[in-house]
C-alpha cells in the first residue's frame, strides 16, 4: 500500500501542495489527473522521495525518507516526463540501468523481453539518440519494467510510477502502454500514473485522484471522481461526460483496441 497523508510541498518558497492525502494499493492502476499546474506531478515526486515534503509517506509499509536509495530501487521504478541523455548509449544499455537499479540484474533476457513488450523488438543494438520521441519513450518504458520485471517479489508488491507515459505517443501506442500498466496490476503490482487523457484514464484506472491547485477535490473509481461537476471545477471550463459534440468527427478512444496479432 502507498499512503501519504497531510502531505505538503514547499519549492522555492511556494507551496505546490497543500495537506494532501492520497493513497494506492497493489493490484491497481491509480491515475492523478488534474489541469497543467496543478501539482500532479509534484505528487508523484513527493511519494516516490525525490523532492522534500512534510506529512508521512509509506510505501509496503515503510517510511520512504528511512528507506535506503538501493531499497526504494528495489521495489519502485519511476518513469519521468523526460530523460534525456548527453552520450551515445544504445538501447539495450539504456534498459540496462534499470536492471542495475533492481533485484534482478543477474538475469538473462530480461532487457530483450522488457524491450518486445514495449514494442521494440530487435531495437537493441540502436543509438537511443536516433530514435524518435514516441521510441525513446518506450524505450524509458521498457527500462523501468525491467527493474521492477516481476510485479511481486518475495511475497511483496512492487510498483510502477508513471509520469505521463503515454504523452507523445499514437493512439496505438498509448493502448500499448496502458495495457502493459494495467497487466502489471493485474498481476498484483501497483501502479501510479499522471494522466492528461481523460478517456484513456477511464479506461483503465481503478481509482482516479483529481487535483487542481495543490487539493485533491476526490479521489476514487473513475465513474465517482470523472463527474460533470469535479471536472468543471478542476478545469474551469464546461465539461460534460459522455456527451459527443453536436457535429463534427468525434473518435471514442473507449472504443478502441489493440488489434490481435
Amino acid at each position: 500500500m502507498l499512503t501519504a497523508t497531510t502531505l505538503t510541498v514547499t519549492l522555492s518558497h511556494t507551496t505546490i501542495l497543500h495537506g494532501v492525502n492520497f493513497t494506492a494499493r497493489p493490484g491497481a492502476l491509480t491515475a492523478i489527473v488534474g489541469p497543467n499546474g496543478s501539482g500532479k506531478t509534484t505528487l508523484l515526486r513527493a511519494v516516490t522521495g525525490e523532492i522534500p515534503s512534510t506529512g508521512p509517506v509509506t510505501l509496503n509499509g515503510h517510511d520512504i525518507r528511512r528507506a535506503k536509495a538501493w531499497e526504494l530501487a528495489a521495489i519502485r521504478a519511476v518513469l519521468p516526463q523526460a530523460t534525456p541523455l548527453a552520450f551515445p548509449f544504445t538501447v539495450v544499455e539504456v534498459v540496462r540501468l534499470g536492471l542495475a537499479s533492481g533485484i534482478d540484474a543477474a538475469r538473462h533476457g530480461i532487457a530483450a523481453q522488457a524491450l518486445a513488450r514495449c514494442g521494440l523488438q530487435g531495437y537493441e543494438g540502436r543509438l537511443y539518440q536516433e530514435l524518435s520521441g514516441g521510441q525513446q519513450q518506450r524505450v524509458q518504458l521498457a527500462r523501468v519494467l525491467a527493474q521492477v520485471w516481476q510485479p511481486v517479489a518475495q511475497g511483496h508488491p512492487r510498483w510502477l510510477f508513471l509520469d505521463e507515459p503515454v504523452s507523445s505517443l499514437d493512439i496505438g501506442h498509448q493502448l500499448l502502454v496502458m495495457q502493459i500498466a494495467r497487466d502489471f496490476a493485474d498481476a498484483g503490482g501497483g501502479v501510479v500514473a499522471v494522466m492528461h487523457d481523460l478517456n484513456l484514464t477511464a479506461m483503465f484506472a481503478d481509482s482516479v485522484a483529481l487535483i487542481a491547485e495543490g487539493r485533491v477535490l476526490g479521489q476514487g473509481t473513475p465513474a465517482a471522481v470523472l463527474t460533470d461537476g469535479l471536472l468543471t471545477q478542476a478545469y474551469r471550463c464546461r465539461v460534460r461526460v459522455n456527451t459527443p459534440p453536436a457535429a463534427g468527427t468525434w473518435l471514442l478512444p473507449h472504443a478502441a483496441s489493440l488489434a490481435a496479432e
